[in-house]
């Protein structure tokens, strides 16, 4: 055989040998970088060029004295050498003879749990770090939670810094214990549990005579081997469009990554949700035609006919579509410093698929040291919950553990446009599928020519002692004496029947607005001219309550009078109860008010009289 046929024979071999992805999370300074620099160096990965800068930065930033610090191979950002920690997830590609992996090493603090989690998101394998020393934290807890709640089925409990316990046998399998019985609590399958010292490469790469009382596999040797369950090639078709192709207008495509299944020329498929049935006519696969593709590659398909298909929805095997929903339990893991409160609107986003959703509620949050299910209003910053999500539209979804494509979301601030969740699909709600709009015969418009108006909702909002309510019950005596039909509803009056169960807090401040929206909607399809006065501080919510309206039919109307001449008015004593902290929550004090930004009506209260301003809202409403 020639030396070229050898080559080419080795680069075919190499390149067809199979991926595993795996993280290496845990606790802060439980080793983690330290391990994967380690098992770099170990395993001959790195280039000459690479361990002369590995040798300066250690002498620099180093934390071993005259030895290599192995952990600098992965922590790239300044920070990171500063403070000696790893911030940010760090990517590391490497191979064997069996194997080509992607390894993650993700951060241990608890402010980067996000950055672990997105790490774990693709993840076959995940290596969780324990110090010796220290044993089963908080932080290991948590991201083995999280390990859990994304689907990892394999576990290597790799107990670090054994070099600094005497490589004792008993600590090592007291450890081990604990894990496996967090595991189990947590429905992680399999776990495998090394003695390791990263430093000292004990168990790393080749079993250690430190440890001779330990038979199984050194880590590399056990990520060689690992075998995961890979079935997505025998499941159901599913592709969610990422790209509708369109270069001219003789050809039409759909573009995506295939999540599961195999989809061959001639299949006929259906797009989730419109229902619409197809046969594919021709399939790409980078630039070749194809017969064939199945899951993990993207694929370019055409259909015998145009159908309406749209960048987000599902193509699936019609002899096996996937469900369509829009209310589900899900697994939620939340990523913000600002709470998540039910009732607030967020962006919801599945593979390429962006829809509104609100968070109905949280029944319960888990404990991740105990898994103890406790009751909550809110979710803080890393907390885990079981919640109800509805959606304002169907969406084409598979429970996360079947799919992880069709299965996985975030949610998005949208205000900000920051990532504040992610989350599992776990099951339907059903209810959306038995609940629908019944058609009247008499519609809003009918409601309302009898009455000879223009229906509107006039939403005013402010401060407590902005003068909302004075001006507000102005406008109702002005519209009435003209002959208008109105109703007023008042933020005091309505706690009295309506919201009478809820509190100050800002999670029934959110559900306060919410339920008088939708009263101000139906006072509105009634045909009324409804005038809202209501403090509602938040944006957020006075969004929410102006899409629930047409076009035109919503004035929001912001009394800006500063918080001092709030405060010198005070009728009722309330700033100075709260000032005093006999009232929490008390919104100008210790709870915001957030100003509207594009408000319709803007009424200045030191400038104009209450009569005037009346007036300009009467026009407006009545404009």
């Amino acid at each position: 055989m020639s030396h070229s046929t050898d080559i080419a024979d080795y680069l075919a071999r190499h390149e067809n040998k199979p991926l595993l992805r795996f993280i290496t999370c845990g606790s802060v300074d439980d080793g983690k970088s330290t391990l994967i620099g380690r098992l770099l160096f170990e395993s001959k990965q790195l280039y000459d060029d690479q361990l002369a800068k590995l040798e300066r930065d250690s002498a620099r930033h180093g934390t071993q004295g005259d030895a290599i610090d192995y952990a600098l191979l992965l922590d790239g950002l300044a920070a990171e050498r500063e403070q000696g920690i790893t911030i940010d997830v760090a990517y590391r590609f490497f191979g064997t003879d069996r194997r080509q992996f992607i390894v993650a090493d993700c951060p241990g603090h608890e402010q980067y749990t996000r950055n672990m989690a997105t790490g774990a998101s693709t993840a076959d394998v995940a290596v969780v770090l324990v110090d010796a020393r220290k044993g089963l934290l908080t932080q290991t807890r948590r991201h083995s939670y999280i390990v859990a709640l994304l689907g990892i089925r394999h576990v290597v409990l790799a107990v670090n810094k054994m070099d600094l316990v005497g490589y004792d046998r008993q600590r090592f399998e007291d450890i081990a214990a604990a894990y496996r019985e967090l595991a189990k609590t947590l429905g992680i399958a399999h776990v495998r549990a090394i003695p390791i010292s990263g430093l000292n490469g004990d168990n790393v790469i080749t079993r250690s005579a430190a440890t001779p009382w330990f038979a199984g596999p050194p880590l590399l040797e056990h990520l060689e081997t690992v075998a995961i369950d890979r079935d997505e090639s025998n499941a159901p078709f599913r592709m969610p469009v990422q790209w509708v192709c369109r270069p001219d207008q003789d050809f039409r495509g759909y573009a995506g990554l295939i999540a599961s299944g195999r989809i061959a020329v001639g299949d006929e498929i259906v797009s989730l949700p419109s229902g619409r049935h197809a046969r594919v006519a021709t399939i790409a696969v980078g630039d070749d035609a194809r017969e064939v593709a199945e899951a993990g590659q993207s694929a370019l398909i055409s259909l015998d006919h145009e159908i309406d298909i749209s960048r987000g929805d599902v193509l699936a095997s019609a002899a096996s579509p996937c469900a369509i929903a829009d209310q589900f339990a899900v697994q939620l893991l939340w990523l913000h410093d600002a709470p998540l409160m039910p009732g607030r609107r967020y962006l919801l986003k599945t593979g390429a698929r962006t829809v509104n959703a609100q968070v109905t509620g949280i029944k319960h949050k888990v404990d991740v040291n105990t898994q103890e299910h406790l009751a909550a209003t809110r979710l803080a910053l890393n907390e885990v919950a079981q919640c109800n999500l509805s959606l304002d539209q169907d969406i084409a979804f598979a429970p996360y553990a079947e799919n992880r494509a069709l299965g996985a979301f975030i949610l998005i601030d949208r205000t900000t446009n920051a990532t504040v969740a992610m989350g599992r699909i776990e099951f339907a709600l059903r209810r959306a599928s038995n609940v629908h709009w019944q058609a009247l015969d008499v519609d809003k418009r009918a409601r309302a020519e009898i009455k000879g108006q223009t229906p509107r909702c006039l939403w005013f909002t402010g401060l407590s002692g902005s003068g909302k309510s004075t001006i507000a019950n102005l406008v109702e005596k002005r519209l009435l004496a003209t002959g208008h039909h109105t109703y007023l509803l008042d933020g005091d009056n309505v706690r009295h029947g309506l919201n009478r169960d809820l509190g100050f807090s800002a999670e029934d401040r959110v559900e306060n607005i919410r339920r008088v929206a939708e009263v101000a909607r139906l006072m509105v399809d009634a045909g009324l001219i409804v005038i809202v006065s209501f403090i509602s501080p938040f944006r957020d919510e006075r969004r929410m309550a102006r899409e629930r309206f047409g076009d035109g039919e919503f004035i929001e109307v912001f009394v800006d009078t500063p918080l001092e001449v709030c405060e010198q008015r005070d009728v009722k004593g309330l700033y100075a109860k709260a000032r005093a902290g006999l009232i929490p929550n008390f919104t100008g004090i210790d709870s915001p008010y957030e100003p509207p930004e594009h408000a319709e009506l803007v009424l200045d209260t030191q400038a104009q009289s209450t009569e005037q301003l009346a007036i300009r809202v009467v026009e407006a409403a009545l404009g």
